[in-house]
């Protein structure tokens, strides 16, 4: 029961995004949307930095990662350590490719596609992918967009075992 609450915790603001009537626009037709459109630029900016901090500082406290092949990874504490991991293995480079971005209040949904190159810290060959991703911002208190969610799997077949 716990699993299918969680599950459906984001309907109600996947409703009022859309499905209710709430006023939604796209990233480029109001002040508001150009300033979630904003986001992308920063979170992309923030994972191309291969900071930790810059990148913890997008995320909200309760953010979720879904990647690929994984558990999902929920908190900024868990962000962060598994991001941390992430960091001192790779130097990451993200091209994140808008596909639709829609504004509803405090809320924005993004759908993208990336290309992702990997190079291993230690040296040796590049890991290179490509797929789809889901992002939800959330505008904070102050107005800063952060990232509540990312969701994003590979366009690539699973490694034979």
């Amino acid at each position: 029961m716990r699993i299918c609450l969680k599950a459906w915790s984001m309907m109600p603001i996947l409703a009022f995004a859309g499905v209710c009537g709430a006023p939604s626009v796209h990233a480029n037709d109001s002040a508001a949307g150009t300033s979630a459109r904003h986001a992308h630029e920063a979170y992309t900016s923030a994972i191309n930095s291969n900071n930790l901090e810059s990148l913890a500082a997008m995320l909200t406290d309760d953010v979720v990662f879904l990647s690929p092949n994984e558990p999902a990874v929920i908190g900024k504490a868990a962000v962060r350590a598994w991001s941390a991991e992430y960091l001192k293995a790779f130097r990451i480079h993200w091209d994140k490719t808008v596909k639709d971005f829609t504004v509803a209040g405090d809320w924005a949904f993004e759908r993208y596609s990336y290309k992702q190159n990997d190079k291993p810290a230690g040296g040796g060959v590049s890991v290179t992918d490509t797929g789809k991703g889901l992002i939800v911002y959330h505008r904070d208190s102050g107005g800063k967009w952060r990232v509540a969610r990312d969701a994003w799997n590979s366009d690539l077949p699973l490694p034979a075992k």
